[in-house]
């Protein structure tokens, strides 16, 4: 079959079953290479490392061509030692299909079911060679029979086609050979591409047996992918070549790339199109091209590039955590930098840094992987390192759900935000979803808070490890307009999770392996006898001759070196096959958690508390009381998520009153327009302070305002408190600022910093008096500034506009609702406090307004704070 553009074929096996020998033979059988390489003798095409050849196996993925029948095919040599798994995985998803090597004396073992789970999941159409039938013992009818109850039913032999067997794979195809007892090559195409079929080639790629047969049946039956016309392209992996320069590996998925263009902000200087070691320079890479491009450095591996796709996320994970062990002298910051550019290029490669003990840790798939990180550290960054006692990677996760807030208010910062946790199912990893009305949380600050929760890997609270198979939803929060900063939302979210966290029943997580025995019968009761010693859960079932097979799954920690064991006890006739089968609950709990000693109320690195702010000051509320400080409402019932709004009266504690917005004095709605009339109310009370401004003051004023009983001619009528009236509070803000001692010298050194310490110190005096409390302050000498009305807490600001001071603010308001609400100014004006007075409003005196506050502070102090936390 001819096709328009590059097709990509990737070779896939378990370990030793020949696949880089068949790589060489298809390669050496299309005219692509003119020597046919052997792994035994370190000379192969694709090999080409020295750690690769010395050891006879493929670590990293290699890339080769070849034409045949007039097609370009691109062939993927993958790792097949389950070490380096992670490695094939991000090839598999730039693959059009797929070869799976099986050897002919082995069959179908471990690590070729996780291979054909993978391709399963990506939905790649794939070929099979069961390779090595040279060898005796093999049997070619119990191969098949293997494929056909461990893999799928529709392996079809197509050595030799039984036209009848392909029939019963697809109702196509069954209707063709019903009519004419033949099915075509086109709908056997379309079956193979659907994964309706599964074609089987058998023979010795040492010896070319078969091969010729495999290459045709790959042209014959693969079709092409229809591609876009618009750029879009895949990332599988990140490498660097010999001289230091990142490369991007990727497949063309749509239009074409060509050199100097533009990926985002950044321009490709250079495309490569290797084969082995070497490379050719293009100009343009058409759609389905696989190669290698210079000048990317924002680029990741499993990354889409472009409009229309979706980022690759992997499925395999380490499971073995090693920790770094420097030779002296070496600065382990210096070198945890240089690490995070390999892990850059591996992926499963996860580097960690001990804070507390400043140790490198690093988690890897196996102890293989270990030798070849060795390796690699020592020839790149010329530092011989070794490697501690590997121990498990334990995860946790939540039992319950759980509701968690965190709060973050030092002086002049402020975030708030409420989460749900949720456990989720096994495999489903962390999850992340938005459940809050814009109404309670604008939505760029719900996007900051998302953004927090998905860049953070955060930890658990009984060992400190990676939390999984969990769902965590945004479903309240509170910003403020002015002093809330983005980090303040960073620190909020992280103490939430671990505030919930805290209250939920966590659950330690181990990985387990699914294993597969075969040993012969004498063997059983021994191999019986150890897997329930493991905790490990399994069954037996029959195998040919004398052997039986035990299968089951059990923990990693006590499976993973039982290979040893086995070739003790069988003498090596016995084989054990493993593959990661996930998480599971651990089953020694309690042993675990006492040997990481961890305490999530120490770690200072992922706070469980909260910060609040109090008389002007930053201080810690522990975890357990975090609910009842918060000044948003709880926003889950028992019902579930409730909109920002409970379903019954929340009744608020003396500590949450002291810092909540309160509805109950006066609804918002009328505050707004009671502010909105006196922002448009005419400006009678401006003329009657211009008027008086023209008179001389008397000392009959002066003492009238300041309380004194001098002989005044018919003083005006007190005004009286209403308790049936609601009440509202106005504070001149500068004119308190400059009146108050503490305020006066802090306005000296930053006029900022006094404002916030008033703004403060007004918020606890409000909650403690129960009413409206409005402070103004002057903007008039700003240019072009409008009035400003914003919430602070439990209290309402207003900057007032251009050419208005706080005084004719204050004067209007009293003018407009003096004589509907009780209204009282705080100001030390006399001049002012005479309009107030005329307007029926009640004054407290700056130093009156400050002996109060400082009284009210003592009790706050004696009943609130003075707790030891």
């Amino acid at each position: 079959m001819s096709h328009k553009n590059p097709v990509t074929i990737g070779m896939l096996a378990h370990v030793d079953a020949g696949k880089t020998t068949l790589s060489e033979a298809i390669l050496y059988s299309a005219g692509s290479i003119r020597k046919l390489g052997r792994v035994d003798n370190q000379d192969t095409f694709l090999d080409t490392g020295d750690m690769e050849r010395a050891r006879g196996i493929t670590i990293f993925s290699k890339q080769a061509a070849y034409n045949y029948n007039g097609s370009s095919y691109t062939l993927l040599d993958t790792p097949g030692h389950v070490d380096f798994s992670a490695e094939t995985e991000r090839t598999l998803w730039v693959l059009d299909a797929a070869v799976l090597v099986i050897s002919g004396m082995d069959g179908v073992q471990g690590h070729t079911e996780t291979l054909w789970s993978l391709l399963k999941r990506l939905g790649i159409p794939v070929f099979i060679f069961v390779n090595k039938m040279d060898q005796q013992g093999t049997n070619r009818a119990r191969i098949m029979e293997q494929l056909k109850n461990r893999l799928s039913e529709s392996c079809v032999d197509f050595n030799n086609i039984d036209y009848e067997e392909v029939a019963m794979c697809h109702e196509e195809a069954l209707e063709q050979f019903l009519e004419s007892a033949h099915v075509d090559n086109a709908i056997m195409s379309r079956m193979i591409m659907e994964r309706k079929m599964f074609p089987v080639y058998f023979g010795s790629a040492l010896r070319m047996n078969g091969v010729e047969e495999l290459i045709n049946g790959i042209d014959t039956y693969v079709s092409c992918p229809d591609y876009g016309e618009e750029f879009s392209a895949k990332v599988y992996k990140i490498t660097r070549d010999d001289r230091g320069e990142r490369l991007t590996h990727l497949k063309v998925c749509g239009g074409s790339l060509k050199s100097k263009m533009l990926i985002g902000n950044e321009k490709v200087n250079q495309i490569r199109v290797y084969a082995g070691d070497k490379f050719t320079s293009i100009n343009e890479a058409v759609a389905g091209t696989v190669c290698a491009v210079t000048g990317l450095s924002e680029t990741k591996a499993g990354q889409f590039i472009g409009a229309g796709g979706e980022d690759n996320i992997p499925v395999l994970e380490p499971v073995l955590n090693y920790k770094l062990n420097l030779p002296a002298g070496t600065d382990p910051v210096a070198l945890l930098s240089k690490l995070r550019t390999l892990e850059e290029e591996e992926p499963e490669l996860h580097v960690e840094w001990d804070e507390n003990f400043k140790e490198i840790h690093v988690s890897v798939m196996g102890p293989v992987l270990i030798e070849v990180l060795t390796n690699i550290i020592r020839t790149r960054f010329g530092v011989d390192v070794t490697f501690g006692e590997g121990s498990i990677v334990y995860k946790e996760t939540i039992k319950n759900k759980a509701y968690g807030i965190g709060h973050f208010e030092p002086l002049r910062h402020y975030a708030e935000v409420h989460l749900l946790l949720e456990p989720g199912e096994p495999g489903s990893g962390m999850r992340y979803e938005c459940h809050c009305s814009e109404d309670i949380l604008d939505k760029n600050w719900q996007r900051l808070v998302y953004t927090h929760l998905c860049e953070k890997m955060h930890r658990g609270v009984l060992t400190g490890s990676e939390l999984t198979d969990m769902k965590i939803t945004l479903v309240a929060g509170r910003a403020h307009p002015k002093h809330t900063e983005g980090g303040d939302f960073r620190q909020a979210t992280y103490r939430a999770v671990r505030q919930g966290l805290m209250q939920a029943e966590s659950v330690l997580l181990e990985p387990f392996y699914a294993f597969s025995l075969e040993v012969k019968r004498d063997y059983v009761g021994r191999a019986m006898t150890d897997f329930e010693r493991m905790g490990a859960a399994f069954n037996m079932q029959e195998a040919d001759g004398d052997n039986v097979v035990i299968t089951g799954e059990g923990p990693v920690s006590v499976i993973g070196n039982y290979q040893a064991e086995v070739n003790a006890y069988t003498k090596g006739t016995g084989r054990l096959a493993l593959k990661m089968a996930g998480y599971r609950p651990c089953h020694n709990t309690e042993e675990v958690i006492e040997k990481f000693g961890y305490e999530p109320e120490r770690d200072t690195r992922n706070p469980v508390d909260s910060v609040f702010c109090a008389g002007g000051s930053g201080y810690v509320v522990p975890w357990n009381e975090v609910r009842e400080h918060a000044h948003v409402e709880i926003a889950v019932t028992d019902s579930g998520v409730a909109g920002g709004q409970s379903d019954r009266e929340v009744k608020l504690t003396a500590k949450q009153a002291s810092r909540t917005v309160s509805d109950e004095w006066i609804g918002t709605d009328e505050v707004d327009r009671i502010l909105n009339e006196t922002y448009f109310s005419n400006s009678r009370g401006d003329n009657e302070r211009r008027k008086l401004s023209k008179r001389k003051a008397d000392t009959a004023v002066g003492r009238y305002v300041t309380g004194g009983n001098a002989n005044v001619k018919n003083p005006p009528k007190a005004p009286e408190y209403n308790p049936d009236k609601k009440s509202f509070l106005l504070v001149d803000g500068y004119n308190i600022i400059h009146a108050f001692k503490e305020l006066s010298e802090l306005a000296q050194v930053n006029l900022d910093s006094a404002r916030g310490r008033l703004l403060d110190i007004l918020c606890n005096y409000q909650a403690m008096k129960g009413c409206e409390l409005i402070v103004v302050f002057d903007a008039y000498r700003v240019p072009g500034h409008d009035e400003e009305f914003i919430d602070f807490h439990n209290i309402h600001v207003v900057f007032t506009k251009t050419a208005e001071t706080a005084d004719h603010y204050i004067e209007k308001f009293a003018h407009e609702n003096g004589k509907k609400y009780n209204v009282t100014v705080a100001t030390s004006d006399g001049v002012e406090q005479v309009i107030i007075r005329g307007q029926g409003c009640l004054l407290i005196s700056a130093r009156e307004f400050e002996k109060e506050i400082a009284a009210m502070e003592e009790h706050l102090r004696e009943n609130y704070l003075n707790k030891t936390y």
